[in-house]
């Protein structure tokens, strides 16, 4: 093997693992965003559910101890 071949073997083998790198960044990111989103939507409900629930307990008529 001669030594440009090393060389090329050699700039290939460090090229390979950075477009690994890059892919797994670009997931990463992907997958951040819609960790975002799902919180997002999580407060959302949360909120929905607290009014719900606040709302649904001023309906009620006031109790009278006896």
């Amino acid at each position: 093997m001669g030594l440009t071949e090393r060389v090329w073997d050699a700039l290939a083998n460090t090229i390979k693992p950075n477009d690994k790198v890059e892919q797994l960044n670009a997931t990463v990111a992907k997958q951040q965003s819609h960790i975002e989103d799902l919180n997002a939507r999580a407060i959302c409900l949360e909120a929905a559910l607290e009014f719900a629930h606040h709302t649904q307990r001023s309906r009620r008529l006031p109790t009278t101890k006896r």
